[in-house]
């Protein structure tokens, strides 16, 4: 389980399983309910690239959001993961 702590969002963690390249699972911590579940379950069964690619860039408040720090932690997760 990788966690990344957000910044700029309602939701001040995220969660994340990855097997290869393929995201299993995504959890946000706090946030909006309904709307990070449903952040989860699109991000989930997906390619990490497919998805930082959907969601980098959208905005909610504070210039960042919580689809975009889902992408923004699928970046840290593949460079921890590139540093072994």
């Amino acid at each position: 389980m990788f966690t990344y702590r957000t910044t700029g969002t309602c939701s001040t963690q995220i969660n994340i399983d990855v097997e290869g390249d393929i995201i299993k699972k995504v959890e946000f911590v706090n946030g909006c309910r309904g709307n990070t579940q449903g952040v989860s379950r699109l991000a989930e069964g997906r390619n990490i690239d497919d998805v930082i690619n959907a969601l980098e860039g959208i905005q909610c408040r504070g210039g960042t959001s919580c689809p975009d720090q889902l992408a923004k932690a699928l970046r840290r997760y593949k460079e921890a993961r590139s540093h072994g």
